[in-house]
Order: C-alpha cells, then structure tokens, then sequence
C-alpha cells in the first residue's frame, strides 16, 4: 500500500493525522530531491568521465535499481507498474553494455541532465516554497490564535470586532496555503512518475542508438523503448485528465465560504422573516429558526406572539434550498425552501446577504437555474430526444469527420455548443433540427455530444456500479477484469446499455481511423472516461481513480464484440478477486522478454518535442 491521498477537506481540520501524513510526504520528497540530485551527478559523471566511462555507468545503474516509485492509492495501472520497474530494467540493460566502453553523445546533458534539474527546481523547488509559506502562514494563524483567545472579554467591541477580523484574514490565509501545498504535493508525485523517467529513457536511447551498439543490442532495445513510451504517454494523458478535475475540485475548496461549510454539521439558528400569505394579502412574520443538518429539519419559533394564543414551534422537513431572484421580490435577502410538510415553496428574508449565505450553506441552498442550453431536468435524463440527438451526432461525425485528426480531442466554441443545444433541446420543436442541412464544425458537434453524456443527473454508467467497475480495472487479472466488466455492462438499465452500446460501437469506428485521426483507443479513453463515469463524491482520492474509468472505456472499446455481441456467461454478481499468489498473466515488460505491440513505432525526435505537441484532452 502506498501514502493515503491528503483530501483537500483534512487542511480544514489540521488534525495530528493529517500533519502526520504530511511529514510522511515531505519524507519522500526530501528523498526524491536527494535521489534526482544523486542521479544528475553520476549522469554528469558518465558524461564527462570518458575515461572511466565503464566504473561511472555502472555506478549509475546500481544508483537506478536502489530506487523505487511510491504511489498513491491502493492500486497500480499496467502501464504504472512498467514505469515503477523501469529502472531496474534500465540498470540491467546498462550492466549488460558496459563491456562496450562506447562515447556518449554530445546532446546527453540536453537529454538526461537537463530535465532533471528543471524538474528538480520547478516542481521540488515548488513544493518547498508551498512548505515554506505553509509553515509561516500556519505559525501566523496559530500565534494569531493564541493571542486572540488572552484577550480580555473587557475590551471595547471595536476592538474585540477589529481582533476577530485580523483572526479571520490570518485563518483564511492559512487555510490557502495549506490547500496549495496540499495540491502541489499531489502534482509533484505524479509528474516525476514521467518526468523522471522518460530523460533516463532518452538518455539510454541515445546511448544505445547514437554510439556504435551492436544491430542486435539495438533492436533489443527498441521494443522495450516503444512499450515503456507508451506507458509513459498514457499515464501523461491519464495524469493531465485527473490534474484538470483535482484543480477544479482545489479552486472549489478554496471559496471563502467553504470555511464555514466544514462546520455545517453544527445547527445553524438566528432570525428569519417568513412570508405568509393571507386572503387579504401577504405579511412577513418574524421567526427564530433552528436547522439540523443532519435530519433536514427546520424548527421556527414564532417572536411575535399574540395576547390571546400561544402558537408553538413550526417544524418542517427540508427537500431543496434555492436562493430568489432579486428580480422576482421587492424584498432583499430572500430565498426559498420546498418542504416535504407544505405544497408551495416557503419564502424566507435574511437579516443580510453575509446571513443568506449562511444560512444557504448550511441548507445546502443552490443559485436559481438561469437560461441553459438544457432547460429542464427532464431533459438531462436517458429520453428520446437524448437517443435522437446522440445517433445525429454520430451519423454526421461518422460522414463527414471520422478521418479528421484529433477527433473528439479538439474542443469547439462554447457559444456554437450552447446554439446547437439550444436549438435542439427547444421545447417548442425538440430534436427538429437537421445537422447534415446545417453549417455545424464537426468540434461543434463532438462538444456537443460530450456536454449532453455529461450533463445527465447520472452518468451513463450510474453510480451504483461505478465501484464494481473501479474494482475489475483494478484487477491484476486480464481475464478477470474484462470478464467482471463485461457482466457489469449488462447489470446496467436498459436504456442506459443501449445508449453505451451505440455510443462504444461509434467509438470503434473511430478508432478503426486512428492512423489519420490519431485517436487511439486509450486516447478516446482519456476523453471518455471522465464523460461515462464519475463517483458521487467528489474527493482526492475519487480523482486518483480517473485512470482506471479511463481503463474501463478503453477495454470496452477494444472489446466491443465481446461485451455487446452475447450476455455474460454467469449473469451472477461478479466475484471479488482474490489476492494474486501466481504470476501476473500478463508480465510486466522486460528488455529480454517483449509482450508483440502492433502500434506504431514513435519518432526519434518523441523525446524533445513530446512535450511540446502534446494536446490536452
């Protein structure tokens, strides 16, 4: 097992555990900076010690096979696992060359050196400097702490207030860097999964091509070099899918207000105006309220009782929290509550727009629906007019842009995306609109037919089988693993199989043009997966699984036949697989013993430009 992921969450709480953990991290971060400054100077030996060229190389290939990868989670990818052995499969490769005594090439320092020291100050410097603020913001707020708690309750309440506001900025401070610091640490363990490995590929690659090694030797080599790239430019491609929804998820955490959502689970009370409407009009009656978060439930005291009755506490269970339109009342500060125990919704005015939030948060309250290219929540689910514009979409992409390079990786105008959905979706003439008649970029469409799958209430392989399926791509099994996904594929709905099944077949043959779309099926994976799967809850460590909905979609895609074309042979629930006691079934890679590739040889020059070319999902 590797570290726990650090949640965002935990830098609220600055609980022992979560300061414990952090001290394991900056553990392996002090290890790795020591290992790569290790690593740049025995390369710098090879390097210039032509002399003792034979002593430096294998003096660097002990310091490679002495290192292994720490993870994060509880589960490696095939192509994680090759690069985690990589370097023991570099160091036997170097002790069986280093008879041949052969110069290295004069581009080596550009190639290995150079990389590493620009990973080694960004990304490390990076992290010491998020390290440093957060230990100098923490002792800021703690010694701010600590002296706002002696202040005597005799102050005046302009200086007790002006206290409390110097606590505050102190503790949202420290509450951003920790944060940060927390996202960078995250960042720097999965880069260096590529970012160090891929120049010591390059600079054994140089080694082996560009010095007069034997043909044989060479061609040893190739094969290995090719599958390790690709392992390293799916893990890239996996890293930069789960980096795009953990900064969103960092860029959520750090809104101000989610301070004091992280004590929501405290009863939130005070004073509120409920409207109540009368046959010869509405008043506003003032109420002290008291909500429980944990069974929903708003209890309001009446303040302003009569003389002849004494009303009692109302109670009323909540469904939604909706903040009003400051266009639709007269009045400031409002918002509505739909409640289980009456049929209209039940309007509310805070004493301020600081106390409106409040009270939101703590009801789970969400902004008012303005105009969206889907309007209601009917729309968003599994309908006919969803089936109609799925199939248009496909028929005009697969008629005109099947072939066209980056297909479904490019990413259209949002304005032409909301046009076409909004025309589309118009409840006046839903689906009446022909694509193949109309002047729509085939990146319009792909965008659009991403954001529909998306924006369904559920995802399109639903939440209640998105563990089973985390579980079977983690299986170290082949067979298990596309067998337990297979079965999963028909405990989904009906109509939910049928849209997957029409979409994966789609998908297929796009990929079936791969050599002028460039979209393989593990690149249509990085894209899809995110798209037809995601967990409930969005965490740190539900964005580390990103990589394996990406597996799922992958091996849905090349084995389309398979799943769609017959039930699974036991419709039973799939078992959980036992604990691995044999051998994989399908070895990690190896110089000496190369699993057959049919992909494409990479270009020589991958190695300098790789970066460069890249182009997100």
């Amino acid at each position: 097992m590797g570290h726990p992921p650090l949640e965002f969450s935990e830098c609220y709480l600055d609980s022992p555990d979560f300061r414990e953990t952090l001290k394991c991290y900056e553990l392996e971060l002090d290890r790795s900076s020591k290992f790569l400054k290790e690593l740049i100077k025995d390369g710098n030996s090879v390097i210039n010690a032509i002399k003792g060229y034979s002593l430096a190389v294998q003096k660097f290939s002990q310091t490679l096979s002495m290192f292994q990868f720490d993870f994060i989670g509880d589960s490696l990818t095939d192509d994680e696992i090759n690069i985690a052995q990589s370097f023991q499969e570099f160091a036997g490769l170097l002790q069986e060359v280093e008879d041949d005594r052969m110069m290295l090439v004069q581009n080596a320092s550009d190639l290995l050196i150079k990389p590493l020291e620009k990973f080694r100050k960004e990304q490390i410097g990076i992290t010491k400097e998020k390290r440093k603020k957060f230990e100098k913001e923490s002792e800021k707020y703690y010694s701010q702490l600590d002296k706002h708690l002696n202040l005597s309750a005799k102050k005046k309440e302009s200086q007790l207030q002006e206290a409390d506001e110097v606590l505050d900025k102190e503790r949202v401070n420290f509450y951003e860097s920790s944060v940060e610091y927390v996202y960078q640490i995250h960042q720097v363990q999965d880069r260096k999964k590529f970012d160090v490995v891929e120049p010591v590929l390059a600079f054994l690659h140089s080694i082996l091509t560009l010095n007069n090694l034997t043909v044989e030797m060479t061609q040893d080599f190739m094969p290995y070099k090719q599958e390790l790239q690709l392992s390293l430019q799916n893990t890239r491609n996996h890293y930069e899918s789960t980096r795009e929804e953990m900064e969103e998820l960092m860029k959520r955490m750090k809104h101000p207000f989610q301070i004091s959502k992280m004590h929501s689970l405290l009863p939130m009370e005070g004073y509120l105006y409920c409207q109540e409407k009368w046959a010869l009009g509405v008043s506003w009656v003032k109420y002290y309220c008291k909500y429980h978060k944990e069974g929903r439930l708003l209890v309001m005291v009446p303040c302003e009782q009569k003389p002849t009755t004494k009303q009692g506490p109302t109670q009323l269970t909540l469904k939604s929290c909706i903040r009003r339109r400051t266009e639709s009342i007269d009045k400031r500060f409002c918002f509505d509550v739909e409640t289980h125990e009456r049929n209209m919704p039940v309007t509310f005015q805070a004493l301020s727009e600081g106390d409106r939030k409040l009270w939101m948060e703590a009801m789970d309250g969400k902004e008012p629906i303005y105009h969206s290219p889907i309007h209601k929540q009917a729309e968003m689910e599994l309908n006919e007019i969803g089936f109609k514009f799925v199939r248009k979409c496909i028929n005009y992409i697969e008629t005109k842009g099947v072939t066209q390079e980056g297909v479904y990786r490019t990413v259209g105008s949002n304005i032409q995306v909301q046009k076409l959905l909004n025309a589309f979706f118009d409840p006046t003439n839903s689906g009446d609109v022909d694509l193949q008649s109309s002047d729509w970029d085939i990146k319009t469409i792909t965008s659009a037919l991403k954001f529909y799958l998306r924006s369904l209430s559920e995802p399109l392989m639903t939440y209640s089988l998105h563990r089973d399926l985390m579980c079977a791509a983690k299986s170290d099994n082949l067979d298990i693993r596309l067998n337990e996904i297979h079965s999963l594929t028909y405990k989904l709905p009906e109509k939910n199989r049928e849209m997957l099944e029409m979409l994966i077949k789609h998908l297929v043959n796009v990929c079936s043009h791969s050599e002028e779309n460039l979209m393989t099926p593990s690149n249509m994976a990085v894209i899809f997966g995110p798209t037809l799967m995601r967990a409930k809850e969005e965490t740190v460590a539900a964005m580390l699984d990103i990589k394996f909905q990406n597996i799922v979609v992958e091996i849905l895609i090349e084995d389309y036949k398979k799943i769609f074309s017959c039930m699974p042979e036991d419709s039973t629930a799939p078992p959980v697989p036992p604990p691995r006691i044999t051998q994989r079934k399908r070895q990690p890679i190896t110089i000496s013993k190369r699993p057959p590739r049919v992909y494409q040889a990479l270009s020589h020059d991958y190695f300098q430009h790789a970066e460069s070319n890249y182009q997100p999902p």
